[in-house]
């Protein structure tokens, strides 16, 4: 079964599930029929989110895979001329030079062993390679469903990023999601550097319907931290999410002010932080992987939140940072809307980079 066979094949027929529901409404219990009625609006959730990441592809799949269907035109020869343009594409669509290197290596691999004649077979294998290299994050349907996995409330999760990246509009709708799972959010302003980040963060804050911890500009963040987590146990809340200030990777004095406020919040939780995300900014191309590989020496990443999907060409990125850091992504953003971040999914991510491109006719 194909890549695309096997994703669709996931995302089953709608209208077959609503014909079932239909049918239970006489035949069955009232939770029988309420449990149908959730499993029809999760396939049509999960088909809007998939059109959705496919929109927000559209440019990364101009540069990458409509200049491989270029390439790889029907009846051309599988020499090391092609195998030379290929490489040329991958660069150009920002998948990096070492990554780019590795497909290639297993492209060569693979034709000489297999004898493929075929160009198809060889858009094939770069889709199965590029899979391959993004994986499945071990906490995937954690993300997916928005669960917190940890034994003790109030799950943390601390938020990092240079100004710019989408660090505030991420906080929020990671915030919307949770609360639209059934948890009860705190939001922690703790970015007090900038003097419009607190104001920022309070209308994405009323946006998700969640609460939010604040003091004044110059502020202490490991008290605004402090602060949120202290407020999170007596209200019983389930998430707690802690804003950064958003300086430059390169700056001094990050690393003891990320250290403070781990350190303060573990006074109160003593795993706090459970988790400790980076977003970068997708349209920064090569320069998202050196900020991640800058901010991984400061703090212990545990997941990245790739931004502005919808609004470059380099999303190619994604297979780039797959390849070449041991953090896994964990959400991707599409779109501006509150809804428009989206657990990332490595198989919906590369069919919505290449559906469009099945289109090289097999001999």
């Amino acid at each position: 079964m194909s890549l695309f066979d096997s994703f669709k094949k996931k995302l089953s027929s709608v209208s077959e599930k609503i014909s079932a529901v239909t049918e239970q409404v006489t035949t069955a219990t009232s939770n029988a029929i309420s449990s149908a009625t959730e499993s029809v609006k999760e396939t049509i959730n999960e088909t809007l989110g998939f059109e959705r990441l496919k929109e927000g592809l559209s440019k990364t799949r101009e540069t990458l895979v409509n200049r491989l269907a270029a390439v790889l035109l029907p009846g051309r020869k599988i020499d090391e001329s092609l195998i030379a343009d290929i490489e040329e594409v991958l660069i150009t669509a920002d998948v990096g030079v070492k990554t780019t290197n590795r497909i290639i290596a297993a492209l060569r691999t693979r034709i000489r062993k297999q004898g493929f004649q075929n160009v198809q077979e060889v858009y094939e294998l770069i889709q199965e390679e590029i899979v391959t290299i993004l994986g499945t994050s071990p906490s995937a349907e954690i993300d997916r469903t928005y669960r917190t996995d940890h034994t003790a409330s109030p799950f943390v999760l601390m938020v990092v990023g240079v100004n710019g990246v989408g660090k505030t509009t991420s906080i929020g709708k990671l915030a919307k999601n949770y609360k639209t799972a059934g948890k009860r959010v705190i939001i922690g302003a703790a970015d007090t550097f900038r003097a419009a980040a607190n104001e920022q963060l309070e209308v994405w804050a009323q946006r998700a319907d969640v609460e939010i911890i604040m003091q004044g500009h110059g502020a202490d963040p490991a008290a605004v931290a402090f602060d949120t987590l202290k407020a999170a146990e007596s209200r019983s809340a389930d998430v707690v999410i802690i804003d950064t200030a958003g300086r430059l990777h390169n700056k001094t004095g990050l690393m003891q002010e990320l250290e403070k406020i781990s350190r303060v919040m573990k006074k109160v939780k003593q795993s706090a932080p459970d988790e400790v995300f980076l977003v970068l900014d997708a349209t920064t191309g090569q320069n998202a992987i050196q900020q991640a590989k800058e901010f991984a020496k400061v703090s212990p990443i545990t997941g990245l939140i790739l931004t502005k999907l919808d609004g470059t060409a380099k999303g190619g990125v994604v297979i780039a940072i797959a390849a070449e850091l041991n953090i896994p992504v964990r959400y991707i953003g599409v779109g501006e809307k509150i809804d428009d971040l989206q657990p990332f999914d490595p198989m919906a991510f590369a069919v919505a980079l290449f559906q469009e491109k099945a289109l090289i006719p097999v001999e």
